[in-house]
């Protein structure tokens, strides 16, 4: 399972766009989750290491530059999310799926050919 966490201000419409676009991965049989966080807390969830990428909302760009050297400390992608991808539709749950998932593509190539034994 990927894991990757969208930070923003408040949490509240990241995490209904995290639930979207998770269920949107589920329904591929992708196993990609995706949660939210505030901005407050986010450096400190980057050094715990518990996410293959992070995701900046678009209201906290002005974090970016902190968040991205923390993200690289633990060698992980931190990207900006697309203004028009995190709106609460469908064609911007795509877009956000769009923009998530090339990050993990290849992982997930090799770890469902190492589970077919391949």
């Amino acid at each position: 399972m990927k894991k990757a966490l969208i930070i923003c201000n408040a949490g509240m419409s990241s995490s209904m766009i995290a639930q979207k676009v998770t269920q949107f991965f589920e329904g591929r049989d992708l196993p990609i989750e995706v949660e939210a966080t505030t901005v407050t807390k986010g450096k400190d969830i980057i050094e715990k290491d518990q996410y293959d990428l992070y995701l900046l909302s678009p209201q906290v760009k002005m974090a970016s530059e902190n968040l991205t050297k923390s993200a690289q400390a633990k060698n992980k992608p931190l990207l900006n999310i697309e203004p028009e991808a995190y709106l609460p539709t469908e064609e911007s749950t795509i877009k956000l799926a769009m923009q998530i998932f090339p990050v993990f593509k290849e992982d997930l190539k090799r770890e469902k050919a190492e589970r077919e034994g391949k």
